[in-house]
């Protein structure tokens, strides 16, 4: 009956490693291209929640056996799976890091060439 259960461990993580591959794969082929990235992201984290919220809550323990080995499994493999956002901070980190000309798109070079004083 072990085995089984190894066989089937075994083929699941054959499938998570291609699946892993993919989207890596995926994410190489959008390098540069920060839209796609984000989306590619939002599919992630949906996904995520809809796993999490769906088919593991459905599969939770219904003994006190159960449920100290899942949390077991959950110390013992790196805790509870999780997708880190980005900060705000750090996002505004990256425009600071822009030069002035493209910091204020609003601002052309003919604006300050009409009135060489600055007056409007």
């Amino acid at each position: 009956m072990d085995n089984g259960k190894n066989l089937e461990s075994e083929k699941l993580q054959s499938q998570m490693q291609s699946l892993t591959e993919a989207i890596r794969t995926l994410a190489e082929n959008c390098q540069g291209d920060s839209v796609l990235l984000l989306a590619l992201l939002r599919a992630l984290e949906a996904l995520h929640r809809e796993i999490r919220d769906g088919l593991f809550q459905a599969s939770f323990p219904d003994n006190r056996q159960a449920l100290y080995k899942l949390l077991r499994n959950i110390e013992a493999n790196g805790g509870w799976p999780y997708i880190h956002r980005m900060k705000l901070r750090s996002i505004l980190g990256y425009a600071q890091q822009l030069s002035p000309l493209e910091d204020d798109p609003a601002e052309s070079p003919e604006d300050s060439t009409e009135n060489p004083q600055g007056l409007k």
